[in-house]
């Protein structure tokens, strides 16, 4: 059974990884090109609201799959899986906002600031908060229960 959670967190990194490397053929993101080129002096893309949003909200449900897969399959616990879909999703609901703010704004509330708030809208930055956080405490746990 060992074998098979490994393989199955693999999956979910390959997950994570395959949504990372399609991103230009799967999302509509008129702004990957905008940031790769790291030059805030080139023209502001035109962009469509209503599929810029849907198209991260469903890279944010792909993210959430692959990340939930992840943290169950390496903890084998439903209340931390459940625990981690809930940070994910409050971290997503606090900064989506704020990146569809920038981009109103044309990122004049900061390039920079606007490239890190959608670097956490697109990406799941908080899952390397939450497995070390998920370890410690298993840690923890099995330190408390030999005591």
């Amino acid at each position: 059974m060992r074998i098979l959670s490994w393989f199955l967190v693999l999956l979910g990194v390959c997950g994570l990884m395959g949504v990372r490397i399609l991103e230009d053929q799967i999302f509509y993101d008129p702004f990957l090109n905008y940031f790769h080129e790291g030059n805030k002096n080139i023209p502001f893309p035109e962009f469509e609201w209503g599929k810029l949003i849907i198209s991260h909200i469903f890279r944010f449900a792909l993210n959430l799959f692959f990340s939930c897969v992840i943290i169950h399959f390496l903890f084998k616990n439903k209340d931390w899986t459940a625990q981690g879909v809930i940070l994910i999703s409050i971290i997503f609901a606090i900064t989506f906002p704020i990146y569809l703010y920038c981009i109103y704004d044309r990122f004049d509330i900061g390039y920079l600031f606007s490239f890190y708030m959608r670097r956490f809208v697109i990406q799941p930055l908080i899952l390397l908060l939450i497995v070390p956080l998920f370890y410690y405490r298993k840690q923890m746990i099995l330190r408390d229960s030999n005591y």
